[in-house]
């Protein structure tokens, strides 16, 4: 018999909005042309999106009994932890992935009708979902993996990164209550101490960033506690896109840990 879930996980929202490999056809078709009908081609470039993106965050991140929602379409598609008129190109909509390689033919030019349909279809569908899901919860936690190192289009191009990272707002528009941050980054500690070996034992506030998009944009809405967390990939790559066996399972369950205790800081 399974041991009970905590009663106030039904009060916690998490969300992975960068886990998805797939694309709409149609912009599959913008992306690659006729080489999307090229088997080999096709799954090389959908592999490429999937690394490039939070690949086996829904693994880790879905806690039993907690409210979830996980992204179908890759970031690629259209990035949901950007706001919707974040027109840069790390924006909302892309143009390169993260190594800075095109993702597009050259030439290839986005018009303002397609893009307001696309982002009409994948970034208000998921905005209006998490709406939906935030009525009644105390808690959002959105949920990413970091690069190892700072990639071309990162704020820390080359430089190493902490294990974890939590990003809270900054002390000028918290998304998260200032008076819990030193209590917050102890409970990841304390919860992810089994897996934090070797180089990567820093649980980091801020660093590399401070805000998560999705985490500010719900809370100036509603008012309810948010953040976003950082998962480094050496965490469970024993290659990229590759994961070490068991290292999912774990921090699976070392996430588990954290949530139920955030969730206790919000809850008295």
């Amino acid at each position: 018999m399974s041991a009970a879930l905590p009663a106030s996980r039904d009060r916690l929202l998490i969300l992975t909005p960068h886990p998805s490999g797939q694309l709409p056809a149609d912009v599959l078709l913008d992306m690659l042309g006729d080489d999307a009908f090229d088997t080999a081609r096709r799954e090389a470039f959908l592999r490429r999106v999937f690394v490039e993106g939070d690949g086996f965050t829904d693994l880790i991140y879905a806690v039993p009994g907690a409210r979830y929602l996980q992204a179908p379409w890759s970031r690629f598609a259209a990035d949901l932890n950007r706001e919707r008129d974040d027109s840069e190109d790390n924006g909302v909509i892309k143009m390169m992935d993260f190594a800075r390689e095109p993702l597009y033919p050259a030439g290839f030019t986005l018009t303002p009708q397609a893009r307001e349909a696309r982002l009409r279809r994948i970034w208000d569908s998921f905005d209006a979902q998490v709406q939906t899901e935030l009525h009644g919860a105390s808690l959002m936690i959105v949920g990413h993996s970091m690069a190892e190192f700072g990639p071309a289009l990162g704020p820390d191009r080359g430089a190493p990164r902490p294990a974890l990272t939590l990003m809270l707002g900054t002390g000028a528009a918290p998304t998260f209550p200032r008076e819990h941050w030193d209590a917050l980054q102890a409970a990841c500690a304390a919860a992810f101490a089994p897996v934090l070996t070797g180089p990567y034992t820093r649980v980091a506030v801020g660093d590399p960033w401070t805000t998560d998009t999705l985490s500010a944009a719900h809370h100036a809405r509603t008012g309810i506690p948010a953040f976003g967390l950082e998962i480094n990939v050496a965490l469970y790559y024993a290659e990229l896109g590759v994961p070490r066996e068991g290292a999912l399972r774990a921090l699976h369950g070392c996430f588990a840990d954290f949530a139920d205790r955030a969730l206790n800081l919000v809850n008295g």
